[in-house]
């Protein structure tokens, strides 16, 4: 059964806790992995070329006059795409890059991540991590006293926000919570610092 160690904010050992073994001792998939990384970044990859059809431009909605009587010619919509302002005909269309991966498959390249980690002996439980106040000198304290200031990812059980600004300036360390963790997220940084609040709230929905 997989284990990891236990430290408070000092970064004095306190024991090991065992993991999960339907969570962190799975057989890494690595092609899942890659599925779930390059959909990640395809999904976040913005197609940036694109006009407006006729049907897109702003404004247009009352014939610009009547059809008969005026000697002019007949138009429907000031945003034709023969009028300034209009709409293109045929023109480039933004492309949309991103593609989604099937929940199981999901699920279990999320499972393969936190097994790599733990084989790896890359995941460090601490006891507990409160933040009253943002404070950077803080938190890169506490990361420095685990040996972990260079690339770490914190996965709180909630959302804190005092956290995520208090670690959004160091180099090398993200702040992301057990229900919003992702397989890019433990694959991109070095180590997994995770709460004990944290871990049993992982094991209990992935396990």
């Amino acid at each position: 059964m997989p284990e990891a160690h236990v430290y408070n904010e000092q970064g004095e050992k306190l024991g090991t806790v065992s993991l999960s073994e339907q969570v962190f001792g799975v057989e890494p998939n690595l092609g899942l992995l890659r599925a779930a990384i390059l959909s990640h970044l395809n999904s976040a990859r913005v197609g940036t070329v694109g006009v407006k059809t006729r049907g897109e431009v702003a404004g247009g909605g009352r014939k610009p006059w009547r059809q008969k009587g005026l000697g002019r010619a007949r138009h429907g919509s000031i945003r034709s795409p023969i009028w300034k302002g209009g709409g293109v005909v045929f023109g480039p269309v933004a492309r949309d890059y991103s593609w989604r991966l099937p929940k199981k498959m999901k699920r279990k390249a999320l499972l393969s991540a936190l097994s790599t980690r733990a084989e790896a002996g890359r995941i460090i439980v601490l006891q507990e991590l409160k933040m009253e106040q943002p404070k950077t000198k803080h938190i890169y304290e506490v990361l420095k006293n685990l040996g972990v200031e260079k690339s770490c990812l914190i996965v709180t059980a909630e959302a804190d926000r005092n956290l995520v600004l208090s670690a959004r300036n160091i180099p090398g360390v993200s702040v992301t919570n057990a229900r919003e963790l992702s397989t890019y997220d433990i694959m991109s940084k070095r180590h997994l610092l995770v709460t004990e609040d944290a871990l049993r709230r992982l094991e209990g929905e992935l396990a």
